[in-house]
């Protein structure tokens, strides 16, 4: 059997899909696509060891449409459909072309006896190691639309979080790209015409202040191309930098060290872990699994070491409330109700509140921190409108006590 790669055309809508099909010839693939209701307009042949187009697609499939496949599809399977109508079904009524035409290979890759787990797991920028490892747990113990709920619960906490965020930090830089902007146009059209004003005026000493103004402005209008190189540069070395190990190493530890955003993005790795556990935990993910596939989604290398550290302490004997304790890269709370679900036999459920908690303290920090910036920022521009209007003034000022000016 070959792997055929194809574009296609659904007759009934018209929608136009890709993907990826088994078969001995290509004439074969074609009658395939026919039967499930596909109009083929391309067709080739994967090489070996290709990747699918589909596959290397990146950020396509937003989070939302993640979530309401993972609804839509645990309502059919826990409705009683089997699996290929459940996945069929869902793709009618997917409205994402990327993610109809994963659907559509998934269904492909079951129907030639493949797991859905195994199907998914092709697409992994797509699906998460969380999402293969729970759509795996539900497959061995028959709770696939429980596993999928759960997946969608997941999800969406993930989302929130994220969004309030960005929703925090979008004001500030409204706010900062504005004070540029406004900065810049005085730089390149008001300054310089105070300059050539003053300079007109013979034995006019300028105030330090305005000379340093004026000399910034000069090196703006007539090297921008220069700051925009520097800027350019600037960004792609750091950008290659933070991708280097040590770039991960240093930058995952300021997040975690840095006075204002520090007990934000801990408490940040806290949920996620915690969230992403319970969900394993509760859908029956063995805890040295949980472990492994947890800490691949905090997102902080420093935090997924002590995971890591943990979970071999686990598998020598040890409690994973003990393998916590007293770990500098975890908050107190999470080894303390872990050993209380440990203890009583609800770990899952002590998880879960935990990511509770911590959730709710980030929404609270999140809303101070939003609450805080506003005014520091109306202080900053303040400062950097008196800067600039000083600049301008203090020469007339000083034209005045001289009766230079009558």
């Amino acid at each position: 059997m070959a792997t055929f790669t194809y574009i296609a055309r659904e007759t009934a809508t018209g929608n136009k899909l890709r993907g990826e099909i088994q078969s001995d010839t290509e004439s074969n693939a074609a009658k395939m696509l026919i039967g499930k209701g596909l109009a083929p307009l391309e067709i080739s042949q994967q090489k070996a060891g290709g990747k699918s187009g589909i596959s290397s697609r990146k950020g396509r499939v937003p989070a939302k449409a993640r979530v309401i496949f993972s609804r839509q599809l645990s309502t059919m399977i826990s409705a009683g459909l089997p699996l290929v109508q459940s996945l069929s079904t869902v793709h009618d009524q997917t409205n994402n072309g990327p993610l109809k035409a994963i659907i559509a290979q998934v269904i492909n890759d079951i129907e030639g006896g493949s797991t859905l787990a195994d199907a998914m797991g092709k697409y992994p920028k797509v699906f998460d190691d969380v999402y293969i490892s729970l759509i795996a747990a539900g497959e061995a113990s028959g709770t696939m639309d429980v596993s999928l709920d759960r997946l969608a619960v997941q999800q969406e906490k993930d989302a929130e979080i994220i969004s309030s965020i960005r929703g925090a930090l979008l004001y500030p830089m409204i706010v900062l790209v504005v004070l540029m902007a406004v900065v810049i146009f005085m730089m390149v059209t008001v300054l310089p015409q105070v300059q050539s004003l003053y300079s007109s005026i013979p034995g006019t000493k300028l105030p330090l202040l305005t000379t340093i103004m004026i000399s910034l402005s000069h090196f703006l209008v007539h090297f921008w191309w220069l700051l925009i190189i520097l800027i350019v540069a600037a960004v792609v070395l750091i950008g290659r930098w933070a991708k280097t190990a040590g770039g991960v190493l240093t930058l995952d530890k300021l997040k975690m060290k840095l006075p204002a955003v520090g007990p934000l993005f801990m408490k940040l790795y806290m949920t996620r872990f915690t969230r992403v556990g319970s969900t394993l935990v509760s859908s029956g993910v063995p805890i040295l699994k949980m472990l492994e596939t947890s800490s691949r989604a905090v997102g902080n290398i420093h935090v997924e070491r002590s995971i890591a550290r943990a979970a071999s302490e686990v598998q020598t004997g040890k409690a994973l409330s003990e393998a916590l304790q007293n770990d500098p890269n975890f908050l107190s709370l999470v080894p303390n109700m872990i050993h209380i679900g440990e203890q009583s036999g609800t770990l899952d459920t002590m998880l879960g509140k935990v990511a509770d908690y911590y959730e709710k303290e980030l929404d609270g920090q999140i809303k101070s921190i939003s609450t805080t910036i506003e005014p520091i920022l109306m202080v900053v521009v303040g400062i950097v409108a008196l800067i600039i209007v000083a600049a301008v003034l203090l020469p007339i000022y000083s034209l005045a006590g001289k009766n230079v000016i009558h």
